[in-house]
């Protein structure tokens, strides 16, 4: 058994990690109020221009002509990983990595397959085997639709020039607090919308149609890499503040259990102390 000072000295150490992690989880609590807002209000503006795009697109004849819809044969293809700049958040970031992994071995196997990461956790495992052709960890500084608009125009010049066949992001989705989904999506070139044979909309369109489609196309790739931003962003404070409160528990659980052995082994000091005492004073009146 470690003696009395071990002991104070792993309920101090033990106390100070619990009440730094105690301060971290409140912390990214309010920061998930924040993102979780941030991300339930984007949602339905999200989900309704998709469809918007969609009811255009359906009531048109053959293809839009749109230059992001071009299909072409994949051999050149960028994953977007999309992680965090800070660790501390369980399985995070690590459930990204090994989802590019998946992509790269299963999906797209035997294709040339080149990274852009967005968060520095993810960059600094997949380096090491991969070939990472940017990295963007500076977005997380200043997080909104203007900077994220700038990516999503990079990567859609990538596509115009034939640099990649086929571009896809990879993130975490937020669900709850306790619970995040790794979700691949397909960038670029737009997947065919698909909606009932039997739609019919009754609109008067200025300019037209075609022309409304080909300028929503682009807005709503930028719009698509801002929900997977945001969903991240959310998710990521989910997660650490998840795994700062099962690290305040154990820590919690642990100081409990030491207390326990510091008092047992202090209340045997003392026992052997008083026996010594005693066997001192019979040895004195023998």
């Amino acid at each position: 058994m470690a003696n009395l000072k071990e002991l104070r000295s792993r309920i101090t150490s033990v106390s100070s990690t619990m009440q730094i992690t105690s301060a971290m989880k409140m912390v990214s609590a309010a920061k998930l109020n924040r993102a979780q807002d941030a991300i339930t209000k984007m949602r339905p503006y999200s989900q309704k221009l998709t469809e918007l795009l969609q009811s255009l697109s359906a009531t048109l004849e053959g293809d839009t002509g749109s230059k992001y819809a071009e299909q072409r044969e994949v051999n050149k293809v960028l994953i977007v990983a999309i992680s965090s700049n800070r660790g501390l958040a369980g399985a995070f970031n690590t459930n990204i990595v090994k989802g590019v992994r998946q992509l790269v071995e299963t999906q797209y196997a035997g294709k040339d397959v080149k990274l852009l990461t967005i968060g520095k956790k993810a960059a600094d495992v997949l380096k090491k085997g991969f070939s990472i052709s940017k990295n963007n960890n500076a977005i997380y500084d200043t997080l909104d639709y203007a900077h994220v608009a700038e990516i999503a125009e990079d990567l859609m010049q990538l596509f115009l020039e034939e640099k990649y066949d086929e571009i896809v992001i990879i993130y975490n989705q937020f669900k709850n607090a306790a619970t995040q989904i790794v979700t691949t999506e397909q960038f670029l070139p737009i997947q065919k919308f698909e909606t009932d044979e039997n739609v019919t909309l009754d609109y008067i369109f200025e300019p037209g149609k075609l022309e409304i489609v080909k300028d929503l196309i682009p807005k709503s790739l930028k719009m698509q890499l801002f929900k997977a931003m945001s969903d991240s962003l959310a998710a990521e404070h989910g997660a650490r503040m998840t795994a700062m409160h099962k690290a305040t528990d154990n820590a919690t659980e642990l100081r409990n259990a030491l207390k326990l052995s510091y008092n047992k082994a202090r209340q045997a000091s003392i026992t052997n102390e008083i026996l010594e005492i005693v066997g001192g004073a019979e040895a004195l009146n023998n």
